[in-house]
């Protein structure tokens, strides 16, 4: 993709302007998601899986016991929603305030998110991003430390034996299993929305989430559009963690890892893609140009488009300065296959609808362009 040569932030005035972001998971795991909707984004919630109830009243009892007799100064967890079960189940038991005693004074990590916790009555809750878990436990002196550790699934990390090899006293809790998702069509629906440029990005929380997104992506034959829209920027797939990205990685899937280290670390990766020069971008005769899912960022400037004509622009903005024909044009657009004359309704749409003339053109008996500058 020819690119701006500075890439210099962009000046609109909200950074995800025109930007359609799915959030593929519980909207609870990823509470950046108000701050990417001030930032002119729409969010998306689409949980691909949902959190299965315990089998039966004696494995809740089992876990609540086992933290309550612990006390643990360490407690990882592997989502923000599992850690809030566990006060759920101990309050529904009778054992709340056990719970809340043990738990006190104990330093909270999330493997999952990249966000903090905000805990009932702790004195503090420390955050870290889940492969600086095995870090933070090898410089700290964690001989003799008692750390609560829920199991990671389906990818295990190694944590508990790096902690135990580290002198750590450590206690296992198991986590609930993994269901259906809440709402299946809408997740099958956010996969096609990826595939077709409906949506701009996509946040997963955990690794059995991003895993299971994909597997429907590929259920609905979208996963080589995702695949092909992720290698040439125009879809962001971003996670937490390494860990999270894991099942994109084993796709082939390019995805950004989150660096930011705080509460909103997915945000700021996002804000970071679309507001500081890290999209795509050309530089045309108009100025330079980032095409999103809700329309263009022209010259610092942002100019909503309705689906039709964001389609034709992302297509010709794709082809980076190369004629498209008529037929390679229909083909792009959303609905039924569209006739030449639905084309050039759709040209002239997109044409009336930017600042500037003369950045979609005509090439006599072969298509159209767009005025790429120094093509």
């Amino acid at each position: 993709m020819t690119r701006s040569a500075a890439q210099p932030p962009l000046r609109v005035e909200s950074a995800l302007a025109g930007c359609s972001i799915v959030v593929a998971a519980d909207r609870r795991s990823i509470d950046s998601a108000a701050v990417l909707e001030r930032q002119g984004a729409t969010v998306l919630a689409s949980p691909p899986l949902g959190v299965a109830p315990r089998a039966d009243a004696t494995e809740v009892r089992t876990t609540i016991a086992a933290l309550i007799a612990a006390q643990p100064e360490f407690v990882v967890v592997t989502t923000w929603a599992e850690y809030w079960n566990w006060w759920d189940d101990a309050y529904a038991g009778g054992r709340g305030e056990e719970l809340d005693h043990a738990l006190r004074d104990a330093q909270v990590v999330i493997r999952g998110s990249a966000m903090s916790v905000e805990s009932p009555r702790h004195l503090s809750s420390v955050l870290r991003p889940a492969e600086e878990v095995a870090a933070h436990a090898l410089v700290s002196a964690m001989a003799g430390r008692r750390v609560a550790v829920q199991r990671q699934r389906p990818v295990s990390d190694g944590l508990e034996a790096i902690l135990i090899e580290a002198g750590a006293a450590v206690v296992d809790v198991p986590a609930r299993g993994w269901g259906p998702p809440p709402d299946p069509a809408r997740v099958r629906r956010s996969t096609l929305q990826a595939a077709a440029g409906e949506v701009d990005a996509v946040l997963f929380a955990s690794a059995a989430g991003s895993a299971a997104w994909l597997a429907v992506a590929e259920s609905e034959g979208a996963l080589d559009a995702v695949r092909r829209r992720a290698s040439n920027g125009r879809l962001l797939l971003a996670t937490p963690t390494p860990i999270v990205a894991g099942p994109l990685r084993a796709a082939g899937i390019p995805s950004v890892v989150a660096e930011c280290g705080n509460r909103a670390a997915l945000a700021c990766a996002v804000i970071a893609h679309f507001g500081e020069g890290g999209a795509p971008s050309l530089r045309t005769d108009a100025g330079r140009m980032e095409v999103r899912s809700g329309g263009a960022v022209i010259d610092e400037r942002f100019v909503p488009l309705p689906r039709t004509s964001a389609s034709l622009l992302d297509a010709l903005f794709l082809a980076e300065g190369r004629v498209l024909s008529r037929a390679e044009i229909a083909r792009s657009l959303p609905g039924a296959p569209r006739s030449g004359h639905a084309v050039e309704a759709a040209v002239a749409r997109l044409r009336d609808a930017l600042p500037v003339s003369g950045v979609v053109q005509t090439v006599v008996k072969r298509g159209y362009r767009l005025a790429v500058a120094d093509l």
